[in-house]
């Protein structure tokens, strides 16, 4: 509750205090001279809250019960119905804002909160955990989502769930190229999605680099993101694609020192991409080493796409084009922002090219 005046703190104490008294709750009180009152609540069930009232005007009630069911919910709903009825009869027109939030469940078997990239908290609508292993490298968890689809999460980020075409289609143009006869590399996309719309395509060779350097993620995908990678992970070779289970240093450099171009490199790395590397001191230098070799096996008139960052990390995004002029050549860039459902934010794509020089 947010109220238009400074609140007299021991008025609103002694017109709540009665609703906690009718649940058979104890009350312990904490008074500040300056800065209100904190007080708790304690059932004899463990359930308690805790009202904290602010003298500038704002008061808070928080309850948390360790009943998960219905009957549980509805004596929740009916405490809090109460306490609003008393502030409205206590303040009448003089509160300027009541907000209730749901309900958080802490330590249920499935775990539904998910941090955004900017750090926003979503709680998804999650039913179900289809795969939750352990790697050597990573936690890889597919979780089932109601509207989404399955969800890859690796390391507690969200990686691709089976609705996420809008991401896939981003990373590889947008539709805007034609892959036929082409040859691309991909860095990363262990999920498999965009191999599996590239092969769609027709193009010559398709050389997927898994740089997780984990057989697991893609176990994982293969037997339950299908709906993602079709049934392109069921074999690592296939008429016009290969899949290399490898850290992409060595071998983007043993592409590099054999000559070996490309048309199209597509970077799926995870945030924090896994490499045996030593070379990877930090995230931005492991970025731009990612970039200068894949320039160097980039054809003179190919593209480089990649995803970026949420739209609202404008820091790291300014951070990361930073890096582009810092390159062994000289590259452009152009970028564009797709919304990708699971992610619940609008995420950034960029599409990098090297710099035509005059002769």
């Amino acid at each position: 509750f947010s109220l238009n005046f400074a609140a007299d703190c021991n008025a609103v104490l002694k017109a709540l205090q009665p609703i906690f008294q009718e649940q058979g709750m104890t009350e312990t009180v904490h008074n500040w001279e300056d800065h209100g009152y904190l007080v708790t609540y304690i059932k004899k069930n463990g359930s308690f809250a805790n009202l904290r009232i602010h003298p500038h005007g704002l008061v808070l009630v928080d309850l948390q019960s360790y009943n998960d069911d219905m009957k549980g919910r509805e004596e929740v709903d009916q405490l809090l119905n109460k306490v609003e009825e008393r502030m409205k009869e206590l303040f009448h027109d003089n509160i300027k804002r009541v907000k209730r939030l749901p309900a958080i469940l802490r330590g249920g078997v499935i775990d539904r909160y998910w941090p955004t990239a900017d750090g926003r908290l979503v709680e998804y609508d999650i039913d179900e955990v289809v795969y939750d292993e352990d790697s050597p490298f990573q936690n890889i968890k597919i979780l089932h989502s109601k509207q989404f689809g399955n969800i890859l999460i690796l390391s507690g980020d969200v990686n691709l769930a089976e609705s996420d075409l809008a991401y896939t289609q981003a990373i590889m143009g947008s539709g805007k190229e034609d892959y036929t006869g082409k040859e691309v590399l991909i860095l990363g996309g262990g999920d498999g999605g965009i191999l599996y719309e590239i092969v769609k395509l027709k193009p010559k060779m398709v050389t997927m680099v898994a740089s997780n350097i984990d057989q697991m993620v893609i176990d994982g995908c293969k037997k339950h993101m299908r709906k993602t990678c079709g049934d392109v992970l069921d074999n690592l070779k296939g008429e016009c694609y290969q899949v290399l289970i490898e850290d992409c240093i060595p071998v983007l450099k043993r592409y590099a020192k054999e000559g070996r171009m490309f048309d199209y490199v597509i970077n799926d790395l995870t945030a924090v991409p896994i490499s045996t590397s030593p070379e990877e001191d930090s995230t931005w230098e492991f970025l731009r080493l990612i970039l200068d070799l894949s320039m160097k096996v980039l054809k003179q008139d190919g593209k480089y796409f990649t995803q970026g960052n949420c739209v609202n990390l404008t820091d790291a995004l300014t951070l990361y084009e930073e890096q582009l002029s810092r390159l062994y050549c000289p590259v452009e860039f152009s970028k564009e922002t797709v919304c990708v459902p699971s992610y619940m934010e609008l995420w950034v794509f960029y599409t990098i090219w090297k710099k035509q020089t005059d002769i």
